[in-house]
């Protein structure tokens, strides 16, 4: 028998950053209802670790002072007292802290698409859009080779419509970071 933890009506980010579902499964808060999220593929898992372990390289190696951080929770501008959005993986040139939730401004939140997932993280993608410290938003595909790239504009504008990126480099002008786009997906199975 599964016990259902006692949920408010609409859940305020406090509210949710106590709250234990006491069934093991991850969670992210949406408009006020926390929503459950699906274990990773195998691909989408390696994307993230990947990913995540040049950017930091590359971090360290450039002594920016900026750190990667997995899985954060981040509060989009939007309905903020009820938002926690959790991105596959974020950049934030801030001091971490012990504690610490969720991840002050973050400048790169990078989300890997899986095929059943697409509506819930492109809900998310536009969310994010609305973080003022927010400059970049990467969307890399699990199921094929392929990002989209969102970079917000020196005014402070997004654009209508991501860059799609199928070859070549992968360009993150947020952190002075690029990767070949077949590299990052080698050992994924996917080039051939």
């Amino acid at each position: 028998m599964i016990v259902l933890a006692k949920i408010p009506v609409r859940m305020t980010v406090d509210e949710f950053l106590e709250w234990d579902s006491e069934d093991g499964r991850r969670y992210e808060l949406v408009d006020g209802e926390p929503r459950a999220m699906a274990p990773a593929s195998a691909i989408h898992g390696f994307l993230q670790n990947e990913l995540g372990r040049l950017i930091g390289n590359h971090l360290r190696d450039k002594a920016t002072g900026c750190d990667v951080v997995a899985n954060p929770g981040v509060v989009p501008r939007l309905l903020s007292e009820h938002n926690v959005r959790i991105p596959d993986l974020a950049v934030t040139c801030s001091p971490l802290a012990v504690g610490q939730a969720p991840l002050p401004d973050p400048i790169l939140l990078i989300e890997i698409l899986s095929p059943t997932n697409q509506a819930k993280t492109w809900t998310n993608v536009w969310a994010y859009t609305s973080i003022p410290s927010v400059r970049e938003i990467l969307v890399l595909r699990a199921d094929r080779i392929a990002a989209e790239l969102l970079r917000r504009s020196p005014q402070g504008e997004w654009p209508d419509r991501p860059i799609a990126i199928s070859e070549g480099e992968l360009i993150l002008e947020s952190i002075g970071f690029r990767v070949a786009l077949a590299d990052l997906y080698a050992r994924t199975g996917l080039l051939g």
